[in-house]
């Protein structure tokens, strides 16, 4: 992906064209001609010696410092073709104008700003019969030397620093992930092949993960089967929670293009066999570099496949509740250009999307920039993260850690153990996503403490929104979900043949990956007089009328029913003892009756439902308090019958 540059003279051929006609040199001097001419005909450093002996018989044979400068070029010693070309064009600016666009094209590659711009100038002042296509190119290369300017004068914050020799070597680690809870890091190493792979590559590429222990990142591991094979894969993303490995694998057998994106989950401590995503999400073109959403539902990923923008485009596929993935979707010519998009990165946040590209303005090569949602689900434009985060060569894979504190990326530029490293350092403020902690715990049986495999869902209290989506493990009961600070949430957990359970929370601003919730939840096996208490179920003050926001909890409880059509259940309502007996018992029923109407007019048979109220009778807290009044406000539903 680095810039490459078309020097004039392969363009033309020397031997044709400019050169072609003798009576037309710039030089009357014969010994020079017949230089130049031997010069022609030879390669390499002999003919240098003979453009070189033309210049020493006549300073100002123009074609001899041209082709002195292509051949410099040819073997690789740009300074001094640089050097050439500029004698070229001090003798005649108007020579060959589109010199000055080659030349301009030469000291970006050298970083030579200055120059380059005039460059850029004097080619569109000169060059009036050049290509359009060519002067809309030297046009945007001055707007990117604009920007260059700017950055080059404001530079953001980096102090990077090497991840050490527990996660970097002398071969090459890229691709970082983390868990939401900051645990858990995930990369690629590429080394070289040895006699147990059959990569046909000369280097092999695995997957390695390492652990915090005692504050302090482990020796990185490498997978083990069934995740890394004797082939090549690479390009991962660890879900938030831990779940599910996204990773790129190329040529595999019943592949459908040349790289395609599989998935693998893990139960307990082990990783299932990868699979393919299919052939929806795959094409026979390259699909690769995927990132999965915090709720599991939308997956981003890279691909040069037809109905793009051109290059590489960044797509998005969503998953349904049937866990099948939609045929993706273009990200939109926002974030998208004709040139190549790259390594997207969906932040825990799920708003914040950062990726590479090099056809917005930046510094030159892939540059990294970042995008947000607004409250409409619309992205913004993308912003450049700034210099020195961004050089002239490629930036790509940047991730940042849940809280917004931290970005890890990979580069060879920064000395380091060997090849590209891992680094990690402070990510300025403006360039931060909205910062998420977690929820983390066991979900278990009530009455045997068996760890169950149960469904999470959490749902934004305000707008309703479905935020994360996940599941425990079904050995150990662990869940982790990443959440947004500063938010109210509804939680809902629920598996088979238990009755499922809900609450309320909010996570304040001061949550962070040091400080998350840690909840472990425990549910009741479905029998006649369990209940459980409706902890999203809201009403207006002092009335018996439901607020918008507790459609998610009588849902949950209509799915409830529809999935148990045998199972009768009772409505109760719950008040503090705030107010007279009497008025928190009419309260009271009216609420539950509420509850019992809307799933009534739903669609469940009244006769599976009765409601009651209790006023203060049965408190669960004390009513000293007003948290424990707030406790004993409540709804309930009890099993009466299967």
């Amino acid at each position: 992906m680095k810039k490459t540059f078309l020097f004039i003279l392969l363009a033309i051929s020397i031997t044709n064209g400019l050169f072609a006609q003798k009576q037309n040199y710039t030089s009357q001097n014969k010994k020079a001609v017949k230089a130049f001419e031997q010069g022609l005909e030879n390669k390499g450093q002999e003919a240098i010696e003979y453009f070189e002996k033309a210049i020493s018989y006549d300073s100002g044979f123009v074609e001899a410092y041209i082709a002195l400068a292509e051949f410099y070029a040819d073997l690789k010693n740009t300074q001094k073709s640089l050097d050439a070309y500029w004698k070229s064009v001090r003798i005649n600016p108007a020579f060959y104008p589109m010199l000055w666009f080659t030349m301009g094209e030469m000291e970006m590659q050298q970083e030579n700003y200055e120059n380059a711009q005039k460059c850029y100038q004097q080619f569109l002042q000169l060059a009036t019969k050049a290509k359009q296509e060519t002067k809309d190119k030297a046009q945007r290369r001055l707007e990117e030397l604009d920007f260059i300017e700017h950055c080059l004068k404001n530079p953001v914050p980096f102090l990077p620093e090497n991840m050490g020799a527990n996660i970097n070597t002398e071969n090459h680690e890229y691709f970082p992930s983390l868990t939401t809870d900051g645990q858990t890091l995930v990369f690629t190493r590429r080394s070289p092949r040895t006699e147990e792979t059959t990569a046909p590559t000369e280097d092999e590429e695995d997957f390695y993960i390492s652990q915090i222990v005692e504050g302090q990142w482990a020796k990185a591991q490498r997978m083990p089967p069934p995740v890394n094979t004797r082939g090549n894969e690479g390009a991962q993303c660890i879900s938030p929670d831990g779940k599910y490995l996204y990773f790129t694998a190329c040529s595999r057998p019943k592949s459908f293009g040349s790289c395609d994106i599989y998935f693998c989950e893990n139960i307990g401590d082990k990783w299932s066999e990868p699979q393919n995503l299919g052939l929806v999400v795959n094409s026979t073109a390259w699909e690769s570099q995927p990132s999965i959403s915090p709720d599991g539902k939308t997956l981003y990923f890279s691909s040069n496949r037809l109905g793009g923008n051109g290059g590489k485009d960044l797509w998005m596929t969503q998953k349904n509740e049937n866990g099948i993935w939609s045929e993706p979707v273009n990200l939109g010519t926002g974030i998208n250009t004709a040139k190549d998009e790259m390594s997207p990165f969906i932040h825990p946040d799920n708003k914040t999307l950062y990726f590479s590209s090099n056809g917005h303005l930046g510094m030159g090569g892939l540059d990294i920039f970042y995008i947000r949602k607004d409250e409409n689900g619309k992205w913004g434009k993308p912003v450049n993260i700034g210099c020195p985060i961004n050089t002239p060569k490629d930036e790509v894979n940047l991730v940042v850690s849940p809280d917004g504190n931290k970005a890890y990326f990979s580069t060879d530029k920064l000395g380091g153990f060997g090849k590209q490293d891992i680094y990690e350092f402070s990510l300025y403020e403006e360039a931060r996503p909205t910062a998420v902690s977690y929820l983390k715990g066991i979900v278990s049986d009530e009455k045997t403490g068996k760890k169950l495999k149960a469904s999470f869902e959490i749902y934004n209290l305000v707008s309703g929104e479905l935020v994360a989506q996940s599941f425990s493990d079904k050995q150990t009961g662990e869940f982790l979900i990443s959440l947004p600070t500063g938010q109210r949430y509804a939680l809902n957990v629920s598996a088979e043949k238990y009755l499922f359970h809900s609450e309320s929370f909010d996570f304040q601003s001061g949550d962070s990956v040091e400080f998350p919730l840690q909840k472990n939840i425990f549910l009741k096996p479905i029998a006649i007089g369990d209940e459980i208490v409706l902890r999203n179920i809201f009403f207006e003050n002092n009335e018996a009328a439901l607020k918008p926001e507790s459609e998610i909890e009588l849902n949950k409880v209509l799915a409830f029913l529809q999935k148990n059509p045998s199972l009768k259940i009772e409505i109760s309502g719950h008040t503090d003892n705030i107010g007279t007996a009497q008025y928190n018992l009419q309260l009271s029923e009216n609420r539950a009756k509420s509850v019992y109407d809307y799933l009534v007019q739903h669609g469940i048979e009244a006769k599976r439902l009765s409601y009651k109220g209790f006023g203060y009778q049965k408190p669960l807290d004390s009513n000293d308090t007003e948290k424990g009044r707030a406790n004993n406000r409540r709804t309930e539903m009890k099993v009466m019958g299967d």
